[in-house]
């Protein structure tokens, strides 16, 4: 592979970036198709159903696509699933090579895709912008090789860690500039997750406002002894998930009323099994989770393991150590046990700084 190869794949990549909203539970796939050193077809994955980046490719190529090289952000699918095997199409079309940035982790295909490929005498380079392919899809590849999704967790914070006064109050910490770009985090997520202490705190709706939303994500509730109320706004439309360790029968019939499914999934503890939400959300498709929720979940998701990386905002302001903090992690008693991260994003966003990390599970 050349620095050719590398100018195409990384159009191919932004043209992936353009179903970031919209192609759950399916990957963010973009593919271009280059002949005699010229694009002559190019597609991305829209939506779950529709055609496959590879598909509009050659339909923009038509006749030219025979000879031509794909450079595809993941290994094209062996399988029937909505839509054809687009590694037949390929085939079809007369593809002379196939450049993919990575394989891809659904077992369905893992591999097939590429075998199939060489198997018609087509040229197949795997590997190329792999750790870019991967970021892009980040919660696909989580559920399809750990069988949950990937955990985003949002926190808005005064520069000392603190997310609320004692007395609960918190709005605002952050400025419009910082509240504007969480909506893009929603946008992006398969489901927003919460705790009932935030929905009666706050009772938040929790959607994608002021910008243009193809979809709604799920939003969750952790709730263990069902606490949330019928007439709650995050219910609202629907499309709302209930978690809870208990039953109540007259309040399961008030939820459905308004459109919401309550599941039970009690852990030893009484309370909601945090590991068993996550593998129910991946067995629904869940790709991306965005967690905004308080000190007690935050803590609780922390301390299990369960969050993989952090969104955090900070605003320039000191609220004090009386103020309440971010994650309830107990009284650490050995530097080992702290939560180490790794940076991989920082920005001023309006008067706010904005930090993203992930959470290092090297030892």
């Amino acid at each position: 592979m050349n620095a050719a190869d590398s100018q195409w794949m990384a159009l191919a990549l932004r043209l992936a970036e353009q179903g970031l909203y919209t192609t759950s539970p399916n990957p963010r796939v973009g593919c271009v198709l280059v002949k005699q050193h010229e694009v002559v077809g190019t597609g991305w994955h829209e939506r779950a159903g529709e055609p496959h980046a590879e598909v509009h490719a050659l339909r923009a190529a038509g006749k030219s696509a025979k000879g031509a090289t794909a450079y595809v952000t993941l290994e094209p699918c062996s399988h029937h699933g909505r839509t054809p095997p687009c590694a037949d199409a390929l085939v079809a079309a007369g593809i002379k090579r196939v450049v993919a940035a990575m394989q891809d982790p659904n077992p369905q295909v893992a591999g097939q895709g590429i075998a199939r490929l060489r198997a018609a005498g087509i040229g197949v380079e795997c590997g190329l912008m792999e750790v870019a392919a991967r970021e892009l899809n980040i919660g696909f590849v989580s559920r399809m090789t750990r069988g949950i999704p990937w955990v985003r967790s949002k926190v808005a914070a005064s520069l000392d860690g603190r997310t609320a006064l004692a007395n609960g109050s918190s709005k605002w910490i952050t400025g419009e500039a910082a509240r504007c770009d969480v909506q893009h985090w929603r946008a992006r997520s398969c489901a927003v997750l919460t705790g009932i202490g935030t929905v009666l705190a706050d009772d938040p709706q929790l959607n994608v406002r002021e910008m243009p939303a193809a979809r709604q994500p799920l939003r969750v509730v952790l709730d263990s002894e069902l606490r949330i109320s019928s007439q709650a706004e995050i219910l609202r439309n629907g499309h709302a998930l209930v978690y809870t360790a208990c039953t109540v029968d007259a309040k399961l019939k008030a939820l459905s009323a308004r459109g919401a499914e309550v599941v039970t999934l009690a852990g030893l503890d009484g309370k909601v099994d945090l590991f068993a939400v996550m593998r129910d959300l991946a067995r629904r498709g869940i790709n991306e989770v965005l967690v905004e929720a308080g000190r007690e979940l935050n803590g609780a998701l922390l301390k299990a393991g369960l969050v993989d990386e952090m969104v955090l905002y900070l605003a320039p302001q000191l609220l004090g150590d009386a103020a309440r903090g971010l994650a309830e992690l107990g009284e650490l008693t050995q530097l080992q046990q702290r939560v180490p991260l790794q940076w991989q994003d920082v920005r001023q966003v309006g008067s706010d700084l904005r930090i993203v990390a992930k959470i290092s599970r090297e030892k």
